[in-house]
């Protein structure tokens, strides 16, 4: 198996909605805000190579938005989705598989993109399967109020439209060295690619934990669908990882790619972090 970080660039978004209830006090000293109480988020896809496949984790933000859109969220930095995939030795037609952890736009953003006369929006990656999750499916194609402009039709419907989409069963995996823990808190069903590497487990957190800095149960954020669920879940995944020293990677972190947890006689906090190379070996 071959591992590799897929950079596709940073976004901003409100601090207050990324730490919730916590007091900017305490947050800003991890992050800090700029004059319009914006942070700067990574959004990092992995891929990897793994018995015949290779297989993205989320596609970021995309590029086919408008610049009002992404005048919204600050879009900046020199990786992007493609370009990364290409400084890793690939082409978008050799990707085999996308997992989309779940749907929202700077997950699944990247997932679709216009063809050459922009007539068309058509998925990125051609030879690809795309895999989400019944569930999590129709809570996104038939969104709430709240959580609506998080889906993003032109990011979405295409996957059906193209035939390359299909479902992950709750209970089963498609692949070999790749399990999937479900959650309920941030949004419906979003999925946690749980890789197994030689023997060890790196969790690809996505929005569960979307940065080092939410270790803390208390940090959720208010995107969040339903946060009592999300400390719940948090709680869990937190708890085995540290019994089982797993490695957390985080998506949304704009410092630190991947850390392991450790019990405290405060409860779980966060032990060692930084690139994921220097936690696999």
């Amino acid at each position: 198996m071959n591992i590799q970080i897929i950079d596709t660039g940073f976004f901003k978004l409100d601090g207050g909605a990324m730490f919730g209830v916590v007091p900017k006090s305490l947050w800003n000293r991890h992050n800090p805000a700029d004059e319009k109480n914006l942070c700067t988020w990574a959004m990092r896809c992995l891929l990897i190579e793994d018995d015949g496949k290779l297989i993205l984790i989320d596609t970021g933000l995309g590029d086919k938005q408008d610049q009002k859109f992404f005048g919204h969220y600050d879009l900046h930095g020199d990786a992007s989705l493609i370009s990364s995939i290409r400084n890793c030795g690939y082409d978008v037609t050799d990707i085999t598989d996308v997992i989309l952890t779940h749907l929202h736009f700077d997950h699944a953003g990247g997932a679709v993109q216009y063809n050459q006369d922009k007539s068309q929006l058509l998925p990125t990656f051609p030879n690809a399967v795309y895999w989400s999750n019944e569930s999590h499916w129709e809570w996104a194609v038939n969104p709430n109020p709240r959580e609506k402009a998080s889906f993003l039709k032109e990011n979405i419907l295409p996957l059906k439209q193209s035939g390359q989409l299909k479902f992950i069963e709750k209970s089963q995996s498609p692949f070999a060295n790749i399990d999937f823990i479900h959650v309920d808190g941030h949004t419906e069903q979003m999925m946690l690619p749980v890789i197994h590497y030689k023997d060890q487990k790196i969790i690809y957190a996505a929005d569960l934990l979307p940065s080092s800095y939410h270790i803390p149960l208390a940090w959720i954020m208010s995107y969040d669908m339903r946060p009592l669920v999300t400390m719940q879940e948090k709680r869990e995944v937190l708890q085995d990882a540290a019994a089982k020293k797993h490695i957390i990677l985080f998506e949304h972190d704009p410092v630190f790619e991947a850390a392991v947890v450790e019990h405290t006689e405060k409860g779980i906090a966060i032990g060692e972090r930084g690139a994921l190379s220097a936690f696999i070996d």
